[in-house]
């Protein structure tokens, strides 16, 4: 059976969400705030924002290949604190109750 390109859109934002829980989740909340989806190579660019434990708040990007089910980190760069209160007012991508940068392992 043949996925619609809404399906396929779904399928790889669900496989990162599984993938980039499992990294993420330690900075939460995190905020997605850009991405792309490349459909012809089954593959999603986004970019998040969190509080880093010794940067501060940064905006790091990645890429999802659903595929391989692979998430690579493609580099960060600070966030000034008035573009982190602006995100702020959005739904989080990945939620948490409060902060928690001691248990973070700071990669």
């Amino acid at each position: 059976m043949t996925q619609t390109t809404e399906e396929r859109i779904a399928a790889i934002r669900a496989k990162r969400r599984d993938k980039a829980y499992d990294h993420l989740a330690q900075y939460a909340p995190i905020w997605l705030v850009d991405e792309k989806v490349l459909l012809d190579e089954d593959a999603i660019l986004f970019n998040v924002v969190f509080y880093h434990p010794r940067y501060g708040w940064v905006n790091r990007r990645y890429r999802y290949d659903a595929f391989a089910d692979v998430l690579y980190q493609r580099g960060q760069h600070l966030v000034d604190e008035d573009e982190a209160l602006e995100i702020q007012q959005q739904e989080p991508f990945i939620v948490a109750p409060t902060v928690n940068t001691v248990e973070a392992y700071g990669g």
